[in-house]
């Protein structure tokens, strides 16, 4: 690496900030040359468009500009014909917003801010022309142009000084997670840290990975991308999918062998010549030859008087050949990323078709949260129609705005709250420079120097993680406050109610926001936790047509989003979340299914019967131990496979059952061999 870009790399925040501010200040320059009406707007464009990254630009340019027509669209149509009836157009403009607004949220992809702007590009358009309902159609066309300004000179900036490439932060960030995802191996293998410490780090992960499938969702925007880089990534993330449930499975079979001490002992050597594998990186092809010779010699064969050791040993085995297959695939994926297309591979596994991730969406959730959103821009309607105040219309706008997107968090009143001071610091920063500043600026070169300085901070914050929303909000609401225009012109009173509306506007949405979704985190998180047993129920009924790729994305997202909601989860399912047993049980039971083809009928009939039984469990089960009789027909379903005829389909079917066990009942006592009577068995 050389010294400029690791400079770079050190300090792009910066970097960014001053990116961000030149591109506001090119889009401004332009906006005021070509006689704009509102430049300011092209100016706030910029940081409502711009991204660290080149590609993640262009989608949010593409978005933001699809979501702008379609919410200008909206706002010729509601407007003009419904300007005489206030609350029928306050009714109208809530509608739409939290419609929007709720598509926005169950999309759960990059796509999803063509809704949300759609939705409050109205309220930002539709409020301000009331007054004017006959100029509606040349303020909206004009407000369309100066939008559409800004975004060109975000991207333009963002694709010629000193580009970021998605792929790069993608590879970065899969190489960081594949790493850690190496040292939980290590700690499972041979049991280093507690429970609750590879817990902790499955969560971490399970978060980490979701953030990867974001960002790579920019990919395809970014011109420098090859084929090769999106499809390679694509197929790596696919492989990574499946490394935490069976990192899972691996650590309760090992625990299931140390209750006996000679299979135990048998398995120590395997494992910690695994876990040496691992921590030198997984890139010796040899030694992973040969850790498959090793397993495939200690594997056990089952017949019909096997125990739960054999049964647990074989399938724990089986576990680690697929560890060191996923762990060699991911190392030549990750080698080969621009460089060899990925079907030219020697890969393992090789799945028939690239899976995009499933996300998952929580449509009772979504609904409270647009439906809140929506009753404070009603809210803040009636308040100036009733009193008459005029300028009190910047209230219910600002509600759309702050309200949509804020819309994701958990507890709005809070969240509210911390947002009121920073608004009030927007007020005031405003004021100085209104009053303070701006009358003293003669030329355009003093007015860049003089906004530099605060737009850099909020730019850097924006660029930052732990400030980002804080600082875009800052950015985009400072430099729409400040209505920038060719000429200066400061009128207090137009200053005081305009801060006066959007803390109202900010207020009554904390407020309604807070009182419909009162019940906060602890009830998504429960929504998450009971989602999973509702998929595992679809699984085991074939209700479910996902393959098992879309159905590790949609639980592992699910994980993603309960690892910001963990301490309101209660201990009992926050363990088995965070070891993916609901998610290994649907994988072992499509494991099951296509093994049981070998079989006879009246064992698959067995094998059916057990898994409808489950599946109306399932349906209704939210916290706590299944039923015991559930497991009691389990291991009947296991003797009565283990009866079949010696092949591997019997084998495959019986590993599936045993993971199926461990999964689901890893406390129970370990099954014992027992006689079938077939006559007993239900068909």
């Amino acid at each position: 690496m050389t010294q400029t870009s690791s400079f770079l790399n050190r300090h792009a925040a910066l970097v960014f900030s001053l990116k961000t501010f030149a591109a506001a200040m090119l889009a401004f320059s332009i906006a005021l040359l070509l006689d704009m009406p509102r430049p300011y707007w092209a100016m706030a464009s910029v940081y409502i468009t711009t991204n660290l990254f080149t590609g993640a630009t262009y989608s949010k340019a593409i978005y933001r500009i699809l979501g702008t027509l379609i919410g200008a669209a909206g706002t010729i149509v509601l407007v003009p014909n419904l300007v005489n009836a206030p609350e029928l157009l306050s009714l109208s403009i809530a509608l739409w917003v939290g419609i929007c607004l709720y598509l926005s949220l169950i999309d759960g992809t990059p796509r999803s801010y063509v809704f949300m702007l759609a939705g409050y590009t109205v309220a930002l358009l539709g409020f301000p022309i009331v007054s004017v309902p006959q100029a509606a159609f040349d303020i909206v066309v004009a407000r369309v142009q100066e939008i559409a300004l800004g975004i060109i000179c975000a991207s333009v900036v963002a694709m010629v000084v000193l580009p970021r490439s998605v792929a790069s932060a993608v590879t970065t960030q899969a190489d960081t997670w594949l790493a850690a995802a190496r040292r939980l191996g290590v700690d499972v293998l041979i049991g280093h840290g507690s429970d609750q410490d590879r817990d902790n780090e499955r969560i971490r992960l399970a978060a980490a990975a979701s953030e990867i499938d974001q960002l790579g969702r920019h990919l395809g925007y970014e011109v420098a991308a090859s084929t090769n880089i999106a499809q390679g990534l694509q197929r790596l993330r696919q492989h990574m999918l499946s490394l935490l449930p069976l990192l899972g499975s691996i650590e309760d079979r090992k625990l299931a062998v140390n209750s006996d001490g000679e299979a135990s002992a048998r398995v120590a050597v395997i494992c910690a010549r695994i876990a040496r594998w691992l921590e030198e990186g997984g890139c010796d092809g040899q030694e992973a030859g040969a850790l498959r010779a090793a397993l495939d010699a200690v594997r056990p064969a089952l017949d019909a008087d096997s125990g739960w050791t054999d049964i647990t040993v074989a399938g724990l085995v089986i576990r680690l050949r697929n560890l060191v297959d996923v762990m060699h695939d991911c190392r030549l994926l990750r080698e080969a990323i621009d460089g060899r297309h990925p079907e030219q591979l020697p890969l393992v596994f090789r799945p028939d078709r690239l899976t995009t991730a499933v996300p998952h969406r929580d449509h009772g959730a979504a609904l409270f949260a647009a439906a809140s959103v929506a009753l404070a821009v009603l809210a803040c309607c009636a308040f100036p129609i009733a009193t008459g105040w005029s300028d009190g219309v910047a209230a219910p706008l600002f509600a759309a705005v702050v309200g949509s997107l804020l819309a994701g968090v958990d507890d709005p009143l809070s969240t509210f709250r911390n947002f009121y001071g920073l608004f009030l610091t927007v007020i005031a920063v405003h004021g100085i420079y209104l009053f303070g500043v701006l009358p003293r600026i003669t030329a355009f070169e003093m007015l860049i120097a003089a906004l530099m300085p605060i737009f850099v901070l909020f730019g850097w914050m924006a660029a930052r993680p732990a400030t980002a929303r804080v600082g875009a909000m800052l950015a985009i609401y400072f430099s729409v406050q400040l209505a920038l225009t060719e000429t200066y012109s400061a009128d207090f009173s137009s200053y005081a109610n305009s801060s006066v509306a959007l803390m109202l506007g900010v207020a009554l949405t904390g407020v309604i926001c807070g009182i419909v979704r009162i019940l906060g985190a602890s009830w998504i998180a429960g929504r998450l936790v009971r989602s999973n047993w509702t998929t595992l129920a679809a699984v085991a009924e074939r209700r479910s047509d996902q393959d098992r790729f879309a159905i590790a994305s949609l639980m592992q997202h699910r994980l993603a989003l309960l690892a910001a909601r963990i301490t309101v989860v209660p201990a009992e399912a926050r363990s088995d979340a965070a070891n993916l047993r609901q998610l290994r049980t649907a994988l072992n039971i499509l494991d099951t299914r296509q093994a049981g083809f070998g079989l006879s009928r009246r064992a698959r009939a067995t094998i059916e019967a057990f898994l409808a039984h489950l599946a109306s469990i399932c349906r209704t089960h939210t916290a706590g131990p299944l039923p015991v009789g559930l497991v009691r027909q389990l291991d009947d379903t296991i003797a009565s496979t283990l009866q079949e005829s010696s092949s591997e389909a019997r084998d495959q079917v019986l590993m599936g059952l045993a993971g199926v066990r461990s999964g689901l009942f890893p406390e129970s006592p370990a099954y014992q061999p027992r006689e079938i009577e077939h006559r007993t068995i239900a068909a």
